[in-house]
């Protein structure tokens, strides 16, 4: 009897996060999109903080292979680095919250 194990092939980031300048009071979208899915442990980050699925940070998947994070009504302290993960992978980019000058 001849068993054949076929290694399951190993996701890769077929799509990074880009680098996203949006101002105060917009919303700002990162997309990763992966070779296919059934990636465990899908995380997001932002400056070393998890992020979580609520009102002001929108966590979704479709297909299992693009994860999507909107961060909704910035503000300045929101600039830094949004990080994803997905079991060994890591892609990462800096978010820019720009001010709105006013001027008199």
């Amino acid at each position: 009897l001849l068993l054949l194990c076929y290694a399951e092939e190993a996701a890769v980031i077929v799509s990074g996060l880009k680098n996203t300048d949006v101002f105060v009071g917009e919303s700002a979208t990162f997309t990763c999109e992966l070779s296919h899915p059934g990636v465990k442990n899908v995380q997001w980050w932002l400056d070393g903080s998890p992020l979580h699925n609520n009102f002001v940070t929108e966590i979704s998947e479709q297909d299992g292979m693009i994860h999507t994070l909107t961060l909704n009504d910035v503000a300045c302290h929101d600039s830094g680095t949004v990080t994803f993960r997905a079991g060994p992978l890591i892609s990462s980019a800096k978010l820019l919250v720009k001010g709105i000058l006013l001027l008199e």
